[in-house]
């Protein structure tokens, strides 16, 4: 898999991509009516607050609403299998994350969607990191004292899980320190970080993106950071591996797919837009600045990227030793 490109080298290429014109069909100059963006999660999520951002730029671009659906729940099949049977007219995308197209594949013996087949890859936005957070009132300062927590109290801790790598990323870190600890999912990540506030579950590893601001207010304790880096957002939160964890490393990431046959210039304008768009400083320092490494690119990349993230999605899931459902 490629490394994530400095945001300077990202910035030159975008610089020497060229303008696409505004695109003609025997219907109209496309596009002529509101476009929508599925988005396979919850308002509030990490992928909404995402979406969110391109939604007004994108508007102004092309000159036509951008209407954002939340469509989440069932591990984002629901918003998924709605993109995968739109017409493939350029008016409808999916706005996704790593659960529908790189770990349900991985989870799920049968999907009601053929997460290569059925879609165009559009535009992979970023590669973000996920957060370790725990309820406050719990004597739990690090990832030690969160192994010897549990340990100390077998099948009575809770870790909440929104999404396929916050679920993932839980188990990985249980058979790693051969815990036992009880998963409990959640339609979305925002309402299992709302229990772990309350205190109904004790742990979760949640997107940056939904549970720094949490952190940072103080409403839940960070504990550890699941990239190998520690992040800017966070300086003082050490990574899971460099507690005591060696290799322990779970990223998470965005990117916009179509239907299966919508015409190619379309997808070229659209990705021609995404990434100017996440070039601009106020949204690119709004994704990195949740913890968010951007990765602009052709739709061969994302391709490229995906097939690659399936294989190894599959791998996580064999070692977390997850059966399939």
């Amino acid at each position: 898999m490629t490394r994530p490109i400095g945001r300077r080298a990202a910035l030159a290429a975008l610089a020497a991509t060229p303008a696409l014109p505004r695109l003609a069909s025997a219907q109209g100059a496309w596009p002529d009516r509101p476009i929508r963006f599925i988005v396979a999660f919850p308002a509030g999520s990490g992928t909404d607050i995402t979406t969110r951002l391109f939604a007004d730029p994108l508007a102004a671009e092309l000159g036509q609403p951008v209407v954002v659906d939340n469509r989440g729940g069932a591990n984002g099949f629901i918003a998924t299998e709605a993109v995968a049977r739109a017409r493939p007219d350029g008016y409808t995308f999916l706005f996704t994350a790593n659960t529908t197209h790189g770990s349900n594949p991985a989870l799920f013996r049968r999907l009601p969607y053929d997460p290569v087949g059925d879609f165009a890859p559009v535009a992979l936005i970023g590669v973000g990191v996920l957060l370790v957070v725990v309820n406050n009132d719990l004597p739990i300062h690090s990832m030690q004292d969160l192994a010897a927590y549990a340990r100390a109290h077998p099948g009575r801790l809770n870790f909440a899980s929104g999404s396929a790598s916050s679920r993932v990323a839980g188990e990985m870190f249980k058979s790693m320190a051969n815990l036992d600890m009880v998963n409990v999912t959640y339609r979305s990540n925002p309402l299992g970080i709302t229990d772990v506030m309350s205190g109904v579950a004790q742990v979760m590893f949640v997107d940056a993106t939904t549970s720094a601001p949490h952190a940072r207010e103080g409403r839940v304790r960070a504990i550890g950071v699941t990239s190998r880096q520690r992040v800017s957002m966070l300086p003082d939160v050490p990574t899971v591996e460099e507690q005591g964890f060696p290799g322990y490393e779970m990223l998470s990431w965005n990117a916009v797919y179509a239907p299966a046959g919508t015409p190619a210039p379309i997808v070229l304008r659209m990705n021609h837009l995404f990434n100017d768009i996440m070039g601009r400083p106020q949204v690119a320092e709004r994704l990195t600045g949740n913890g968010m490494v951007l990765r602009p690119g052709s739709p061969d990349d994302l391709a490229t990227f995906q097939a690659a993230e399936i294989e190894k999605w599959k791998r996580l899931v064999t070692a977390a030793g997850i059966e399939l459902q």
